[in-house]
């Protein structure tokens, strides 16, 4: 179980949905928490909805200057938890350039931005908690899923690169893996979303990660499930089944 008392998280995508839902659980916990996203004036409501003490420091992950300015403003942290993301559907056939750049370098390229603002750090005083969101899309390919699915496979190789070099350390890295969560994302889907889950529901999930040792977590349980079994499957049969 970990200690919040006294500490001080960086959330990093936490204007609304899951990144709101887990910056009010962290506060409720007695940590300081700081709140990053493009809109002000939607941290501005969160950070004034929590219990605790609550920064609001804009960015934009895309930006590498923002990035660093931010990292400046925020300055010692506990640990960091990046939850930045944008999600649009579609798949080869309607490739979107615009778009799926876009997923790629917000989903994943502005994670590996804010890492590297943080990590140097934390590695140096050998201390620190990175939290990592990826996804159950990540774990393979999908149709329909330009983009998206891409990014959250990078996202969940560098949580597992940083694993493999940090576990031994005072650094303690661990990623998630969400389903389906009611956000403004999923809400550009057409179709039915199986175990689709509350940003509330979804955060206790991940705080409840975040007090124990384990690297990844992967929810809900039985729709997972389905994802990490098809690692096993041939590619003959996982994209006639998944097609």
């Amino acid at each position: 179980m970990s200690t919040w008392q006294g500490k001080r998280y960086w959330l990093v995508g936490a204007s609304d949905g899951l990144g709101a839902a887990l910056a009010a659980s962290i506060s409720r916990a007695g940590a300081d928490v700081v709140l990053s996203s493009r809109s002000e004036d939607k941290l501005r409501d969160v950070a004034d909805s929590l219990p605790g003490k609550a920064d609001v420091v804009t960015m934009d992950v895309s930006d590498n200057d923002s990035v660093k300015e931010a990292a400046a403003k925020v300055g010692e942290i506990d640990g960091v938890v990046f939850l930045a993301g944008v999600y649009w559907p579609f798949g080869a056939k309607e490739w979107d350039a615009d778009k799926a750049n876009a997923m790629a370098d917000i989903n994943f390229t502005g994670l590996m931005r804010v890492m590297g603002q943080v990590v140097p750090n934390m590695v140096d005083k050998d201390a620190g908690h990175i939290v990592i969101t990826s996804s159950l899309t990540g774990f393979r390919g999908l149709p329909g899923s330009i983009g998206y699915t891409a990014s959250k496979a990078a996202t969940m190789s560098l949580a597992e690169c940083m694993y493999a070099d940090l576990r031994k350390t005072g650094v303690k890295v661990q990623v998630i893996n969400p389903g389906f969560i009611k956000t403004q994302l999923t809400d550009k889907n057409d179709f039915k979303m199986p175990f689709l889950m509350t940003p509330e529901d979804a955060a206790r999930e991940v705080f409840e990660h975040m007090n124990d040792d384990k690297f990844k977590k992967s929810f809900p349980w039985m729709f997972s499930l389905v994802f990490r079994l098809s690692q096993f499957l041939p590619d003959s049969i996982y994209f006639r089944i998944f097609s």
